[in-house]
């Protein structure tokens, strides 16, 4: 009887022996029964808090952790004529595209286009305004946010003190689009003009809200979004 116990005493020291496990540096060793050295990665998650803040009046994108800037990186913003999309916005989609976009593409959720952060084969026009409403970068630098970042990481995307209006009132003609029509499209809709889907663009259900709204305060019946429209929605960016 003392013999088997230990026997079995003995069995079990060898498996012990055999199958060591040593945590060193977050990784777990194991030794297996024969005698091979197995790393284990049991790395323990670090959330980061990634967010991106884009302030186009000075062509310039943070990248954040929290409200700490982690990298400042310079890029190229939207014309005048084609605005990049001021507002907040998520990365909802990531590719890999071809070298015209430098590569690696990521889009917003932007309800009037497509719209997102890419590379260019164009990098003399970085830190100027010149996209056609899109992020361009460096295509080293879209590659490390690209790798960096995950889908659903927040986007601000900043473009004046006058918030989706940016820094001016521009003067919006049929076809074209951006945050502040977006913005027109709300405040008509909530004085009952506006019955269409709020998406940005100033087509016919936006024109037939503004014509209506001109007729019901004896404006010249037009199409495009002026001062004096702005004046009589109530929108004056100087108070």
């Amino acid at each position: 009887m003392g013999g088997r116990l230990v026997r079995r005493i003995l069995l079990i020291i060898s498996i012990v022996t055999m199958c060591t496990v040593v945590a060193v540096g977050g990784n777990m060793t194991l030794m297996s029964s024969n005698g091979v050295l197995m790393n284990e990665k049991v790395k323990a998650t670090t959330y980061k808090n990634y967010n991106i803040f884009v302030d186009i009046t000075s062509n310039k994108l943070y990248l954040k952790d929290g409200t700490k800037v982690i990298k400042t990186y310079p890029i190229s913003a939207g014309k005048p004529l084609t605005p990049s999309p001021i507002g907040t916005w998520k990365i909802v989609s990531k590719a890999r595209w071809n070298k015209g976009f430098g590569g690696f593409w990521m889009g917003f959720n932007v309800p009037w286009g497509k719209f997102g952060i890419h590379g260019t084969l164009e990098p003399w026009g970085i830190g100027s305004s010149v996209s056609h409403g899109c992020i361009r970068m460096y295509n080293k630098n879209i590659e490390e946010l690209y790798k960096t970042v995950p889908i659903g990481t927040s986007v601000r995307i900043y473009g004046g003190p006058y918030g989706p209006f940016g820094e001016r009132l521009r003067t919006i003609k049929s076809g074209q689009f951006g945050s502040d029509v977006y913005e027109i499209e709300l405040i008509l809709k909530e004085k009952g003009y506006f019955h269409g889907y709020v998406n940005g663009i100033y087509d016919s259900p936006l024109i037939n809200a503004v014509n209506s709204f001109q007729k019901k305060h004896n404006m010249k019946i037009r199409d495009q979004i002026d001062t004096e429209f702005y004046n009589k929605l109530g929108i004056n960016l100087m108070q």
